[in-house]
């Protein structure tokens, strides 16, 4: 039998040798040496400091007057005037660096390209102004500053939890007969993926076109070194997104957090759930997880298929496809009449545009009778902070949801700090019992619904590709509304003003200090 000391000995050297801490280690490195050749220059060479030091109120200046969102501004301005010298230099680094600008050109080249193959219907428009005016100015909003038309003739199903989600996935990847593709922030090795994957290299066997991409820091930590390079000898055709390296770069904050699955150009899902145990309650992490999804047939899938196709062609080889290929008309007609609207659309950090933030004010801003938002990660900005406040003193009964058990400590406490000025305002916040709650959901109205990718976080609504849905009059809003209501009413409390006062002093303190910097967590 092994001793403790070399069993502890060998269990040191597995974290010492890790790909994560290896990739930490270098981090932290450069990190190291930037600070030091900073202040050695500047206590060499005296004229050095006062250079920096006027480099320093250039930026604070630059950083004023720039077009960013004011809480973004003071989580820069904080560290250059606390750090001068690194401060003033961290940001000169990162903001502008050739790679950011590399991507932003790639992704706005490639969706200029696509434009010819996401036009309107004029008569989809037509309808959607006698039944919504205002709804109808916000599908003009996302075709022409987000790049994708609203469609009829789409089914969809709600799943009110990840392990519906997945019994349909593998229903309708076993039908597949042309191509799949998928596109997932995680991708987790356990039940739920080796199901998954098990189709796939069957699928693929059979002469079923099957992609698949994942996030290179998402999966970074958790699947095996170079897993691509197995996949694609199985006849998986694999790309991973901005691949994790040890580099101090911009480019490593924009992550591909969108889920998307395709089949045939018919069927697709998007949603909350990743491929990992945890999203279908295989596992248990943070209590029960509450996830949401949703499953499109008929036209409004091409949105879903040009998504991906787009991001896929700016990863690596930028070999472009023939989209036509892709259509589902190609392959068979569609029985899916459906008079109602479904609007897929996606979200990028490289362009000006926040449509995932504008979407979910939309909804706020014209809601009549109540919204409803679930979220696990409650760090909203400035103007959507207005946007609820403003709703629920109009009378509109305004309720969010959020995790009664974080998967982040920190940002819990960021969240909370939220809590106090929200319930003065009348907007009701409640924490879900069972666990965490991963869905981004947002209904109103018994009309409007958003079930997609993106949080109420700065992350999401400024830093990363994001995905979602937005229905309107489809049958799926009551089951959005009914599982709303199932939650309040079973499954959660509703935090309370009095509770925001008890909070300890130190944790009210320590939110503070963590809410200056939330942009750049």
């Amino acid at each position: 039998m092994k001793s403790k000391k070399g069993f502890g000995i060998k269990k040191l050297l597995n974290v010492v040798f890790s790909q994560k801490f290896i990739v930490l280690s270098l981090l932290l490195l450069q990190i190291a040496f930037l600070i030091f050749a900073i202040f050695v220059l500047a206590e060499q060479f005296v004229f050095v400091y006062y250079f920096l030091l006027a480099i320093e109120l250039i930026i604070v200046m630059y950083i004023v007057n720039s077009d960013e969102n004011p809480a973004y501004k003071l989580a820069w301005i904080v560290p250059v005037l606390l750090f001068p010298m690194f401060g003033a230099f961290a940001f000169i680094y990162l903001k502008f660096q050739s790679s950011y600008r590399y991507e932003k050109n790639l992704i706005t080249k490639k969706i200029e390209n696509t434009k010819p193959f996401l036009r309107q219907k004029a008569s989809v428009i037509k309808a959607l102004e006698e039944h919504d005016m205002s709804v109808a100015n916000l599908a003009h909003y996302v075709r022409v500053y987000g790049g994708y038309p609203v469609y009829q003739n789409t089914k969809v199903q709600y799943f009110s939890l990840g392990e519906k989600k997945f019994e349909a996935m593998v229903r309708e990847l076993e039908g597949a007969k042309h191509f799949i593709f998928m596109e997932y922030f995680i991708i987790d090795k356990g039940y739920m993926w080796d199901t998954i994957h098990e189709i796939l290299v069957r699928k693929a066997r059979e002469g079923v076109e099957v992609r698949l991409m994942y996030d290179g820091m998402g999966t970074q930590s958790i699947l095996p070194f170079r897993y691509e390079r197995t996949l694609r000898a199985e006849g998986i055709d694999v790309k991973v997104f901005n691949p994790f390296v040890p580099l101090v770069a911009t480019i490593q904050n924009n992550r591909d957090h969108r889920k998307i699955l395709v089949i045939d150009g018919h069927t697709g899902f998007t949603g909350g759930v990743n491929i990992g145990d945890e999203y279908i309650n295989k596992r248990e992490r943070f209590g029960h997880w509450k996830d949401t999804a949703v499953m499109l047939k008929g036209e409004a899938v091409w949105n879903l298929t040009m998504m991906f196709l787009q991001l896929w062609e700016i990863t690596g080889d930028q070999t472009v496809a023939k989209y036509e290929m892709y259509s589902p008309t190609t392959f068979e007609h569609l029985d899916t009449q459906d008079d109602s609207f479904v609007l897929p659309f996606s979200d990028s950090p490289l362009d000006k545009e926040n449509v995932g933030e504008l979407v979910y004010m939309n909804i706020i801003n014209h809601a009549k009778e109540y919204v409803y938002i679930s979220t696990p990660y409650l760090i909203p900005d400035h103007e959507m902070i207005t946007s609820l406040c403003y709703a629920a003193k109009s009378g509109v009964d305004v309720r969010i949801v959020v995790p009664g058990i974080p998967d982040k400590w920190y940002v819990k406490l960021i969240g909370e700090s939220f809590y106090k000025p929200l319930i003065a305002n009348g907007v009701k916040v409640y924490e879900y019992d069972k666990g965490f709650i991963h869905a981004k959901n947002f209904v109103s109205d018994d009309s409007t619904a958003v079930v997609g990718t993106i949080n109420l976080d700065y992350r999401s609504l400024y830093l990363h590709f994001e995905c979602a849905a937005f229905m309107y009059g489809t049958d799926c809003v009551k089951d959005i509304k009914e599982d709303f209501l199932e939650l309040f009413e079973e499954h959660c409390h509703r935090v309370t003003y009095e509770e925001c006062n008890e909070r300890p002093i130190a944790h009210r303190m320590l939110s503070a200090v963590l809410g200056l910097f939330a942009p750049l967590l």
